[in-house]
């Protein structure tokens, strides 16, 4: 696959993809560019990842979500759309969140319920014509 050279990228809203969006394995994104709602999708999953105080020039950069690893669904629930809420409208001016939802994952391929499906409803903050996307972590393993 051929890299993106500059001339290639037609939107003012772009960035290096991130392996960890890229659905052809480690590596794959390497020498790709996001852009548009993509670049925004990526962006949100970088601050809900990313634990406030790892970023050494932005120390209040992140989302706290590993906070509430061990506490039960019922109360972790609020606090998880409380930090997300709050993360996004603080890091990602070109997002409005229109809701959060936190569901246990259920799968066959971990305990029930050992998983947060968390589901983020949001529109673009550009200016022209709203354009609504999801953003969809599978995070905050509950510890017990």
């Amino acid at each position: 696959m051929a890299a993106v050279t500059l001339a290639d990228i037609v939107s003012g809203d772009w960035s290096l993809m991130l392996d960890s969006t890229a659905g052809g394995g480690p590596g794959s994104g390497l020498g790709n560019v996001v852009e548009g709602l993509a670049d925004v999708d990526q962006c949100i999953r970088i601050i809900l990842t990313t634990p406030k105080g790892t970023d050494p020039f932005r120390p209040t950069f992140g989302c706290d979500l590993w906070q509430y690893l061990d506490l039960p669904i019922n109360i972790a629930t609020a606090h998880i759309v409380r930090e997300v809420y709050e993360a996004i409208t603080t890091w990602e001016p070109r997002a409005i969140v229109e809701s959060v939802t936190v569901t246990p994952l259920l799968d066959e391929t971990s305990q029930s319920g050992a998983h947060l499906n968390v589901v983020i409803v949001w529109q673009v903050n550009l200016g022209g014509a709203p354009a609504v996307s999801n953003t969809t972590l599978i995070t905050v393993p509950q510890g017990g």
